[in-house]
């Protein structure tokens, strides 16, 4: 079968969504979602300001979850310049799912947080990233809807088009249009599926939005605080509102339960496109038929080895990533500069590839191979601009210092997918070591010289790992006989499959 140019691939099961995108047959985005563990951003809650901190400029509030939101003074109030003069300043927040953040010119000072609310006021207000490590969600009361071709702000009168659109003429046609269209007060982010579409087509989206916006703020009105008022789209409808363009092909399910839902949601919402998702009814499983799940698997490595024979090695913390480039087997046939530019710019493609996989965010540090030549440098930092075009989350990037360093920020709104798909290990707790043997061995002699007083004359178990029991028999048993003689004790050693290698007891009697 002929792999299509552009796919979206929905697994959906009773435990967990998964949907994939792929181009030209490669993965390049996936989007989970578990039961008991949706998607918050985008959700609208009616929430208690808990704690207003001045020093910060923020306040925490409770929407009804385990942890806070937290709310920048920023967040808070309409700024009183909210984009560019053209019109231009389309966050990729908003693009992909609609949420924005206001920005502020320097000038602009934010009066006082404890001047604009105050603890246990009610506010109604929107995720605009998800919970992420130890911190809960960041919210604003900035609420966005976002339709096919619409992004309706409820709190300006703005008309912005998505930057992806860049015919001046598409971009006055548009711009018009909505104006048409747009309800007295609000304003509207036009989204890049809506080049080329007509004045009825943006005006049943915006009536629609409008529908949903009246029928939020009478929810709220009759609401307690905490709650939630408004729910975002489940992970599959997301993938048709935000995923599906003019140059998608297909929308492949393997549901038939979903597949029904996501027809009957382009037959309300997106007509012309309910001829294009298909129900997958193969022998594999549709993400083994789309060879995704050997991708999935490369993709949780901390090793990703290139096609020359170079590798790179991805190494993720919870506010900093941090990739370096290797030459590994590749010796390459001329010179070492040749060599270095040559594995470096390979590794820009699987970086970036990287990175919209595994859904890496926040600061990252690329260290590339070093190279002498400034026009070199030069080649290898173009060309990771040019790629980062295809990549729907806003990125800002620094040139390549002379020692080959690149530093970039990545848009993140939700966990990364190594976050989502693992945990920390139970033995290292995420460090990615343990302590050897030989170091557990001599904590337990230094344990056993403390007590030696006391455990002088008796019978001394020792309960251990049976991986550290063996070293205890082998090597490292004359210092036991010299702890045996030196204190009068004996000592018996008991393995223990249920003790961490690190974990050990000592008992006597």
């Amino acid at each position: 079968m002929q792999k299509a140019n552009k796919l979206i691939v929905v697994n959906a099961s009773p435990y967990e969504t998964r949907v994939a995108t792929l181009e030209s047959g490669i993965l390049v985005e996936l989007l989970i979602e578990r039961r008991g563990d949706q998607n918050i951003v985008g959700n609208i809650y009616k929430g208690k300001v808990i704690r207003v901190l001045p020093g910060m400029q923020a306040a925490f509030v409770d929407i009804g979850m385990d942890k806070a939101g937290f709310l920048f003074a920023g967040d808070f109030v309409t700024p009183q310049l909210e984009f560019d003069s053209d019109g231009s300043e389309e966050s990729s927040l908003a693009e992909d799912i609609g949420i924005r953040e206001a920005r502020y010119p320097q000038e602009h000072f934010l009066p006082p947080i404890e001047g604009l609310i105050r603890e246990g006021q009610h506010i109604l207000v929107q995720v605009a990233k998800e919970p992420l490590g130890t911190k809960g969600a960041r919210i604003t009361s900035h609420i966005t809807l976002p339709g096919r071709y619409l992004v309706l702000l409820t709190w300006s009168t703005h008309i912005g088009i998505s930057r992806r659109i860049d015919d001046p003429e598409e971009r006055e046609r548009l711009t018009g249009l909505v104006e048409k269209v747009r309800p007295e007060g609000m304003g509207a982010i036009v989204r890049t599926a809506a080049e080329g579409k007509s004045e009825a087509e943006l005006k049943a989206d915006m009536d629609y939005l409008v529908r949903l916006w009246e029928s939020i703020r009478k929810k709220n009105d009759s609401s307690n605080a905490p709650s939630l008022v408004h729910r975002e789209l489940s992970l599959s409808l997301r993938a048709v509102r935000d995923l599906f363009s003019a140059d998608m092909d297909r929308i492949v399910v393997d549901s038939e339960e979903e597949h029904a839902r996501i027809r009957g949601f382009a037959v309300q919402f997106f007509p012309r496109i309910q001829d294009r998702i298909e129900l997958y009814d193969g022998p594999q499983p549709v993400f083994e038929h789309h060879g995704i799940e050997i991708e999935l698997a490369r993709a949780l490595d901390k090793k990703v080895w290139l096609k020359s024979g170079g590798y790179i090695v991805i190494e993720q913390t919870e506010a900093l990533t941090v990739i370096d480039v290797n030459t590994g087997k590749y010796v390459g046939r001329t010179s070492l500069e040749e060599t270095t530019v040559k594995i470096n710019l390979e590794a820009v493609k699987e970086i970036v590839y990287q990175l919209r996989l595994r859904n890496i965010g926040g600061i990252i540090t690329i260290d590339f191979i070093d190279m002498k030549n400034e026009e070199n440098r030069e080649k290898v930092y173009q060309a990771l601009v040019d790629t980062l075009r295809a990549d729907r989350s806003k990125t800002t990037i620094c040139k390549i210092s002379e020692l080959g360093l690149v530093e970039m920020t990545r848009k993140r709104v939700r966990e990364s997918l190594a976050r989502s798909l693992s945990e920390a290990c139970p033995y290292c707790s995420g460090e990615g070591v343990i302590k050897s043997k030989k170091t557990i061995c001599y904590e337990i002699f230094r344990a056993l010289e403390r007590q030696g007083t006391l455990l002088s004359g008796k019978q001394v178990s020792l309960h251990v790992h049976p991986a550290l029991a063996e070293e205890l028999f082998g090597e490292e048993r004359r210092f036991l006989e010299k702890l045996e003689t030196r204190y009068g004790m004996k000592i018996n050693i008991a393995a223990s499959d249920k003790l961490h290698i690190e974990q050990y007891q000592i008992e006597h009697s």
